[in-house]
Order: structure tokens, then C-alpha cells, then sequence
């Protein structure tokens, strides 16, 4: 099917288009770029594919005065074109990828193909890519203007909204497995409603057990993309439900239908599955939705008793150590394991008012970190919606935000000053007596009051003048210091829990 349509191309894509045509080789706009494009989305990255060969591609831009690297087996050239600064900070580049058509080959081992070899024809090159959406050419006649070429009827699916594979599911699925995930990925990224056509389920289903044969790179980086998404949740259940999920995180799905206690209304799966939705209904970050997914992995393993009254004990100390096996095995970051791992396994902490301490809340604060309290937090509240309360952030979820934020300010002390008492004893060749400390509170109560005065240079002024006052007017003005001190301190404590709006 051959039609028109109106599009604006970038400048550099249509150059590279534009160059390509005029040395006589066919140039085509490509995949995800088209697809995008065609679905009211402003495309990422935009691809071209061609009929030059890698090395005439590099030829006829180095020509041109720009630079292109060729790093790869698969015939694609990245042409780099410097982006305008107005700095002399480091360069940066704007890439264009450019392809070489390839024409199906073989797939022994259901990754890569045994050999790359080049077509002659853009239909060609089609026929190996992996959805009807996907395989998609444009051929510019001008920057405004552009013919679609679309041999397997993609703008039809993508009308109605369907992933469909290209040709025989099965051979799309034994070429490259990870295909079947990137399915489920496109299903849960691409919008609302769209869905697998049935041979295309039916073939992830039939070939699901192929997944064992994909790098945990791989598997890793379309994981991270649907956790990512707007339907991450719906994405996590798809892979279940289509038989991938037990070669991604097998252990995630060993909660499915293992029933909790009174305190949850889902099993162990969905409860998970709960949380995760919330964290992406919420926007929260990666490591938040990630940790919601996984911070009660470890309850199928400690489960004890059955009914309302079952026990989970240790759940997360035991998820803690399964959050950072699976992700190791996923070849996640090392910092990203440490932090989602921490989050699994302090997610569990006890707070109720009037039982915890000030001192408590300091060693969680040490445990998780406190850049992590935050998320921390959030993930708490993935946890109450994942168990089916209704409300997300409880008055008691509240008194604890108020004592972290307590605790993490300095204390309200002659700390704070920038000189000190033995500075004072040293400069008015004074024993250690009360009179020192006398002077610090007055110190503090001024410097609380103008911020501005806590220097060592305005504080030794003020201590000259002071140091003419008698024992008994000091004493006085210090009770005077302490009192507003006390009020100050009040004051600031009223503040910090009327913004989390607890007594």
C-alpha cells in the first residue's frame, strides 16, 4: 500500500535522505520513527534505511565533511552532526543512524542471525523486521511530502491499535526471542488499547520457553522499559499471563495465588502487582516502582499458617536477599541493586506514635540512607494501596514524616554557633564556669534571630561587649536567651507539623 502524507522531517534526517538520493541510492525513513510518527507521537530517534553499504555510507559523508562511526555487524552507520553551543563545554552530537538493507537469514540460536547479508530492495528489508507497525518505509520527494510503503498492511494495525508479527509468528519468535517481550513491551507503552493479535499471542505462548535463550542484558534493558511505561503493571501480568515471566523473575511469580492474612484483601502476586500500579499511577521514579514490585518477594518463602491468621515473618530481611539476586543475575547496576535492595529491605520499619523514639527514627535514617527517605516513604505508600486500604497516607504515615524531618534538621544548640567555649575561655583567659556558658546562650538566642551575626568575626564583636557585664546581669540576660530559645524551638515544631498537618 503506497500513499501521501504530510510530515516535517528534521533537518539532518532529510540532508542525510537528500545526500543519499542524489548519489543514486534509495533512502527510506524507518520503524519505530515511522510508526511514532504515524501515531501523532514526535519520534525519538529516526532511522533511514538504504541501499548504500556501510562503507559507501561513510564514504559519501566524510565527504561531506561529516563525521560517522561504524562499530557494529549489522550495518549501521551513525552519521554525527555537531550540535550548536554556545559554551566551549564538551561536544555533543546529534546522531542519525543509517542502515543497510539486510535480507532474512537464519537464527540458530534465537538472538542473532548467523550472517548479515544485504538486499537490494526496501520490501526486502521489511520482510525480516519483527511487527506489522514496525515495518514501515517513508520515501521523501520533499521536506514536506513523503510516499509510505507499507507491504504487511501496518497502518491498518495501527489504526485499530494491534501487534501483530510479520509474517509467521513462530519464525519472527525463533529469529530473535526477545521479540515476544518486546510485544508485551510495545502492548503496555504505546498507548491505551492496544492489544496482541491472537497468532501473535499464540505464538509468545507456544515459544515462550526461546527466552531462555536471551542475555540478561537484554531481557534487563525491555524489563526496565515496561517498568517504565504507563501500564507497567499490566505489563508485569501480561508476561505471566503469555508464560514469559518465569525466565525473567520466576520468583515474582511464585507468589501468584498464595493467599495472604486478614490485613490483605490480594495474594502475594497481585498485592505486588498493587503497589506497582500505584508507583506508576503516581509517577515515581524507576527504583520506587522496581522495589514495589519486589518488597514482599519474600513472603510465598516465609509463609506460615494459613487463613487471616498466616504468618510472614523475616518476609523482607529473606526479599532483601532475593531483590539482590535477581537483580544481580539481571546485571543491574551494582548501585541500583544496593538501593533497590535497601528499600525492600527496610520497608517493613515500625513506627506507632507514641512508641517510637527520636532515636529510632535516627537509625532508620542511617539504615536507608537519607536521600532514600523519601522513596522510602513512597514505597510505604505503594504498600498500603497494594493491600487494599484505601488511603495511601494515614495520619500516623504523616507523624512519621514529621519526625524524619525533625530529626534530620540540627538541633536548635550552641553547636550552631561558629565559635565555641573554649574559644571564649581562650580570649577572655577565663576558667570553665557558668559564666561561658551564659555567654553561649545569649550568643545563640541572637543568631537564631539574625542568622546573619553567626560569624567568628561578628561574634567575638558581641563578646567584647559583653564581657563587661556583671556575673548576675549576665545570668539574667542568659534566662532571658533561654527562654526565647525554648519559644523559638516551639515555634519551629509547630510549623514542621502543621505542614504534615499532625498534632
Amino acid at each position: 500500500m503506497h500513499s501521501k502524507e504530510n510530515i516535517s522531517i528534521p533537518n539532518n534526517v532529510f540532508f542525510c535522505l537528500d545526500i543519499l538520493n542524489k548519489k543514486n541510492f534509495k533512502a527510506y525513513i524507518v520503524g519505530g520513527s515511522v510508526r511514532d510518527y504515524l501515531n501523532g507521537k514526535n519520534p525519538a530517534d529516526w532511522d533511514i534505511a538504504t541501499n548504500a553499504t556501510p562503507e559507501e555510507v561513510q564514504s559519501i559523508f566524510e565527504k561531506e565533511n561529516v563525521k560517522t562511526f561504524y562499530e557494529n555487524d549489522f550495518g549501521t552507520v551513525g552519521v554525527a552532526f555537531r550540535v550548536p553551543r554556545e559554551t566551549l563545554d564538551e561536544e555533543e552530537y546529534d546522531i542519525v543512524e543509517i542502515t543497510t538493507f539486510r535480507s532474512e537469514s537464519s537464527y540458530s540460536n534465537s538472538r542473532h542471525p548467523d550472517k548479515v547479508e544485504w538486499s537490494k530492495t526496501i520490501e526486502e528489508d521489511l520482510t525480516r523486521r519483527d511487527f506489522t507497525v514496525n515495518a514501515i518505509a517513508l520515501y521523501p520527494t520533499n521536506n514536506k511530502e513523503s510516499t509510505i510503503i507499507d507491504p504487511f498492511n501496518g497502518r491498518a494495525d495501527l489504526s485499530k491499535k494491534i501487534i501483530r508479527a510479520v509474517g509467521n509468528p513462530d519464525k519472527r519468535f525463533s529469529e530473535d526471542a526477545l521479540r515476544m517481550m518486546r510485544a508485551i513491551r510495545f502492548e503496555t507503552s504505546l498507548g491505551e488499547g492496544w492489544t496482541i493479535e491472537n497468532d501473535t499471542k499464540l505464538a509468545i505462548i507456544k515459544n515462550a520457553n526461546l527466552l531462555q535463550k536471551i542475555s540478561h542484558e537484554r531481557l534487563r534493558d525491555e524489563l526496565i522499559k515496561i517498568i517504565n511505561s504507563n501500564k507497567a503493571a499490566e505489563g508485569i501480568e501480561s508476561l505471566r499471563r503469555n508464560g514469559l515471566l518465569k525466565y525473567i523473575i520466576p520468583e515474582l511469580e511464585q507468589g501468584y495465588k498464595i493467599a495472604q492474612n486478614k490485613h490483605h484483601v490480594f495474594d502475594c502476586y497481585q498485592h505486588n502487582l498493587e503497589a506497582l500500579a500505584y508507583s506508576t499511577k503516581r509517577d515515581f521514579s524507576f527504583y520506587i516502582r522496581m522495589a514495589s514490585l519486589l518488597h514482599d518477594i519474600g513472603k510465598p518463602a516465609t509463609k506460615a499458617g494459613e487463613g487471616e491468621n498466616a504468618t510472614f515473618y523475616n518476609h523482607e530481611i529473606i526479599g532483601a536477599k532475593m531483590t539482590k539476586t535477581i537483580l544481580t543475575r539481571l546485571h543491574f547496576p551494582k548501585k541500583d541493586n544496593e538501593r533497590i535492595t535497601s528499600l525492600v529491605r527496610y520497608h517493613l520499619f515500625y513506627y506507632n506514635i507514641d512508641e517510637v523514639k527520636e532515636a529510632s527514627i535516627r537509625r532508620l535514617i542511617k539504615n536507608i540512607g537519607v536521600e532514600n527517605v523519601e522513596d522510602l516513604l513512597k514505597l510505604r505508600m505503594a504498600d498500603r494501596v497494594g493491600s487494599g486500604c484505601p488511603k495511601a497516607e494515614p495520619y500516623k504515615l504523616r507523624h512519621l514524616k514529621y519526625m524524619i524531618e525533625k530529626v534530620s534538621k540540627g538541633p536548635i544548640s550552641v553547636k550552631m554557633l561558629k565559635i565555641n567555649g573554649t574559644d571564649i575561655m581562650e580570649l577572655f583567659r577565663l576558667k570553665p564556669s557558668p559564666r561561658v556558658g551564659w555567654l553561649l546562650e545569649v550568643l545563640l538566642e541572637e543568631i537564631l534571630k539574625d542568622p546573619s551575626k553567626n560569624s567568628r568575626e561578628a561574634l567575638l564583636k558581641r563578646l567584647n561587649a559583653l564581657s563587661s557585664l556583671s556575673d548576675e546581669d549576665l545570668k539574667k540576660l542568659s534566662l532571658q536567651a533561654k527562654e526565647e530559645v525554648g519559644e523559638i524551638r516551639s515555634d519551629e515544631d509547630k510549623r514542621t507539623k502543621k505542614k504534615y498537618w499532625v498534632q
